[in-house]
């Protein structure tokens, strides 16, 4: 997985933070181009078939959220990045509304990595993380299926360790 250095929050340490891997931009890009392509040919072509060209301008619309979905698509993929620490996970997202999860270890019932389809397709796992608090679940998408049982195998045995202190 290539390193890149992701900016720390602030208030936090400036240890590193790992990033998630860039398929998971390219994958979610391409949803956003599958689901947008055939709006934006519907409406520039039908118009034209129905001899009202003027209508074909309506493309615009789906054209415009692609532009707009693919640069905020960057942006949000910028933004997550996780850092483990001795005694936690921090989990950070978001660009408009910035997140920072912090999962420690002890409290943690259930690590899993999953991977549909679509993320086998582009080599990509997620690593679910479910605690006693449903409002303290988190989950890093985007690993390589390698790092996420990596991480998965070590926050599952700090968090055997940690709970066994309780």
């Amino acid at each position: 997985m290539d390193e890149v250095a992701a900016q720390p929050p602030p208030g936090t340490s400036g240890d590193t933070w790992r990033p998630v891997m860039p398929g998971l931009l390219t994958m979610r890009r391409l949803v956003l181009v599958s689901c947008l392509t055939p709006p934006a040919l519907l409406a520039a072509v039908l118009p034209l078939l129905l001899g009202a060209p003027a209508w074909s301008l309506l493309a615009l619309v789906p054209l415009t959220a692609g532009v707009w979905g693919w640069w905020a698509l960057g942006r949000n993929w910028r933004s997550w990045c996780y850092q483990e620490r001795d005694d936690d996970l921090l989990i950070r997202r978001g660009v408009l509304w910035q997140q920072l999860t912090v999962v420690p270890y002890g409290r943690m019932q259930l690590v899993e990595v999953t991977s549909g389809p679509l993320e086998r397709r582009f080599g990509l796992a997620r690593l679910q993380l479910h605690t006693a608090a449903a409002a303290t679940d988190a989950s890093v998408p985007g690993l390589a299926p390698a790092e996420a049982e990596r991480l998965r195998d070590r926050l599952t045995e700090l968090g055997e360790a940690r709970s066994a202190g309780l």
